[in-house]
């Protein structure tokens, strides 16, 4: 008996030790095995478009609560008044009462009819979108996204086109138009508005909005492969002065032109033309860099690469000037230029480490850089900067950060 209970005692000792492991584990999993830096917010009231949303949702649950509280008090009602030992005699048929019968299907019918009614006018005031309002082109992608402004000409040529965080003004409309480039994609950003499915080849276009100036989270809320959780982006709602100078600023964007002999001007080179002696493929096959020959459109828009405060679709983030001298945050930079599909699965990027990968199920060898070529691509991405006064991450609120503050 002893030996027995000195077993259940040990076993319990080790399911306790076990449990916080358990927890830690389920709370790696539950996060996609990666940190994110901010928080989504469901019911934005700083959004018209959640505010219609939220009136009649309330109308829907007062008119739930009231259904629920009728039948519950019908059902406890009858149970207690027609008791079987309260009542020896087989219980009266109601079959025929035509009144009954007439309210059991009344009722219904009138609150389905004022939900159809609510839904239909929150559909007439949030589908269609003003003349006047913004608009936004998006286009997703495994695994990230690309915003353009289709009413916005860069001087250097093409649509200007950021990718992975979308600018736009806060108090008015924006007409988001989107689809896919390969699979279903789920576009979600609560606290501007509902979430789209983004498929290919159909474009759906609905309208936005915030009232506040900030930073907010996005989502990709489909599942569409590897790194379906690593395929986030970030929202920066301006004030619309400031909006409007931004984009100004991207309108006459031209990259710099590096220096002789610089980091950067040898990464331009590279990333122009790759390296065939070890088959290291050009960035600019798949980028494209505004004011700059490169206009390749598989992979997102690197024209304001330096401005960004992330990295890889949202897996990093915070990038900011310092940080990128910060040996964590340049190192994360180096693997991802270096190895991209080892550190974000399914990422069609090519590796520059000789290691294989895959394209549409079959395995491709990467070509080879150095790691001092590397680096000089990527000085050259950070040197592709919009003016000061033209950016957007500057003193703007990030919201739902766990220590709030800018970046």
């Amino acid at each position: 008996m002893n030996t027995t209970t000195h077993r259940h005692s040990g076993t319990r000792r080790r399911v306790r030790q076990a449990l916080p492991i358990a927890a830690i584990l389920g709370a790696t999993l539950l996060t996609g095995c990666q940190q994110v830096n901010q928080s989504l917010t469901i019911g934005d009231m700083a959004s018209a478009y959640n505010r219609e949303i939220f009136w009649m949702s309330i109308w829907a649950i007062a008119l739930s609560i009231i259904i629920f509280i009728g039948v519950s008090y019908a059902l406890f009602y009858t149970v207690q008044k027609f008791r079987e030992d309260k009542h020896d005699a087989p219980p009266a048929q109601f079959h025929g009462n035509n009144k009954l019968e007439t309210i059991l299907v009344a009722v219904p019918v009138v609150i389905v009819i004022l939900l159809s009614v609510l839904a239909v006018k929150s559909m007439a005031a949030l589908n269609p979108t003003p003349n006047q309002a913004t608009k936004v082109d998006v286009l997703a992608r495994q695994f990230w996204w690309n915003f353009s402004y289709p009413e916005t000409t860069s001087d250097a040529g093409g649509v200007v086109t950021n990718g992975n965080e979308m600018i736009m003004p806060t108090k008015e409309a924006v007409a988001l138009t989107v689809t896919s480039g390969d699979v279903i994609h789920g576009f979600w950003a609560p606290n501007i508005g509902g979430q789209r499915a983004a498929m290919p080849s159909v474009k759906k276009t609905w309208q936005v909005d915030n009232d506040r100036a900030g930073v907010y989270q996005g989502n990709c809320s489909q599942l569409c492969g590897a790194s379906h959780a690593n395929m986030r982006y970030k929202v920066v709602a301006l004030d619309q002065e400031r909006y409007n100078t931004t984009l100004a600023a991207m309108k006459a964007y031209r990259a710099p032109e590096p220096a002789p002999g610089s980091a950067e001007a040898r990464g331009f080179a590279l990333f122009m033309q790759g390296k065939a002696s070890t088959g290291a493929v050009a960035c600019a096959s798949c980028h494209r860099v505004q004011g700059t020959p490169a206009a390749g459109v598989a992979g997102p828009d690197l024209s304001f690469f330096g401005t960004r405060r992330t990295l890889g679709a949202g897996m990093w983030e915070a990038m900011t000037d310092a940080q990128w001298t910060d040996a964590k945050a340049a190192g994360e930079l180096h693997a991802w230029l270096k190895q991209s599909p080892v550190v974000k699965p399914g990422s069609l990027m090519p590796r520059y480490d000789g290691g294989e990968y895959m394209v549409q199920g079959k395995k491709v060898k990467g070509g080879t850089l150095t790691d001092t070529e590397i680096d000089d691509i990527a000085a050259y991405l950070r040197s592709l900067k919009l003016p000061e006064e033209a950016d957007y991450w500057k003193g703007t609120p990030v919201h739902g950060a766990p220590d709030g503050g800018t970046q």
